[in-house]
């Protein structure tokens, strides 16, 4: 037997292989041509499958790049809880955060999506919901988690987690989605180890 089955259909870690290979597809063409440059039949052509195979899967291009956005989401936030459950100190842990979430952010595939989103409002609920409404919990978790051992003093994480996230990311990324170059790594590693050094000094016990 082959990676088929007997009715000559691939078999499921096959099809697994094939959809997250179109998803790879349709990321190069929205990073390479925009939102409006991205159709269907571009995808299936780089991909190497059909147009009726991404109609099967995501049933159109919304559900194709909507599947895109949350794989991409669940990258991150995998990144970000990582980041969070290490043995490491609270400046520690806080300067990965904030390094990934700048590097995240200003990274081409985050701003290709986020362009993208920003002329469709169904995309746009889609990165919010897998985005910032799932990251944002992760991370006020956190940082409650610091405020009962005494180690913070807030009220509120939601609170506390908007400070964070404003003196990490400043106006980076909507400088970047302007079009500025991203900065190099280096000054993103130092910008986040400055934002953290501020947070902390303005929420320590």
């Amino acid at each position: 037997m082959t990676g088929q089955t007997r009715r000559g259909r691939p078999r499921a870690g096959e099809q697994a292989a094939r959809r997250h290979a179109a998803l790879d597809a349709a990321l190069e063409e929205i990073v390479g041509h925009g939102l409006e440059g991205t159709t269907m039949q571009a995808v299936a052509a780089r991909a190497g499958c059909s147009k009726e195979s991404l109609y099967t899967w995501f049933g159109n291009r919304d559900g194709l790049l909507a599947a895109l956005v949350e794989r991409q989401s669940e990258q991150v936030n995998a990144a970000v809880t990582a980041a969070l459950d290490q043995p490491a100190t609270p400046r520690a842990t806080l300067a990965a955060v904030a390094g990934n979430m700048l590097r995240m952010l200003t990274g081409e595939v985050s701003l290709a999506l986020n362009r993208a989103a920003m002329t469709s409002p169904d995309l746009a609920a889609v990165l919010l919901r897998h985005g910032r409404h799932t990251t944002g919990p992760l991370i006020e978790a956190y940082l409650a988690r610091l405020a009962t051992d005494g180690l913070l003093r807030i009220d509120d994480p939601a609170e506390a987690f908007e400070l964070f996230y404003g003196l990490v990311v400043r106006d980076v990324q909507i400088r970047t989605l302007l079009g500025e170059a991203s900065p190099p790594g280096a000054d993103l590693e130092a910008a986040a180890h400055r934002a953290v050094h501020r947070f902390l000094t303005l929420t320590s016990g």
